[in-house]
């Protein structure tokens, strides 16, 4: 089995939908080989983490359809990536709401760092994971991951790369403070 990430159109759902569409999924592929691990709910798309042989996928997302339209599909494979490029991955991710694909970019930046900026980097994965958790109808739990992130970032200087770390924190402050996760981007 092959894991995927496949992203549907979302017209009118949103985070608390999350287990909802999940149970209707798996009653929509009955009878398939496949396994959908869970369902995030983005602004635009409803993102679903699958097991299944790369063969079934158009089977699958057939069956997926009356939830929505296809967006894109994404293979997840283990990858080795320049940490240029993972950090410009990781940016594009997170400013499309696509958390759990930014937290694979950055660690894969995370890999080839070590001491303080490692850390700094763990601390920017942190804050997509709990915009993944919040997806998932988990807002307490993403809100929490917070101070971990908080943590990672300390007083790390200002810019990484070109990313304003500074700007993360406070805003991870202020989401603190009212206890939601508000969307912005890095």
């Amino acid at each position: 089995m092959e894991r995927y990430l496949i992203h549907l159109k979302n017209e009118k759902f949103i985070p608390i939908n999350s287990r909802e569409i999940l149970y209707r999924a798996r009653d929509l592929i009955v009878g398939t080989d496949a396994h959908i691990r869970l369902c995030r709910v983005a602004t635009t798309f409803i993102e679903f983490d699958v097991a299944i042989e790369t063969k079934d996928v158009d089977e699958l997302v057939d069956k997926l359809s009356p939830i929505g339209n296809l967006d894109n599909i994404r293979h997840v494979v283990e990858e080795e990536i320049e940490i240029d490029q993972g950090i410009k991955d990781g940016i594009f991710y997170f400013n499309s709401e696509r958390f759990w694909e930014c937290h694979e970019a950055f660690e894969g930046v995370w890999k080839q760092c070590f001491g303080r900026e490692k850390e700094l980097v763990q601390g920017i994965i942190l804050v997509a994971v709990a915009y993944a958790h919040a997806q998932e109808n988990e807002l307490s739990i993403g809100v929490a991951m917070l101070t971990r992130a908080l943590e990672k970032l300390g007083t790390s200087p200002s810019m990484y790369h070109s990313i304003d770390v500074e700007r993360i924190r406070a805003k991870s402050v202020e989401m603190q403070k009212i206890n939601d996760l508000v969307l912005f981007e890095i």
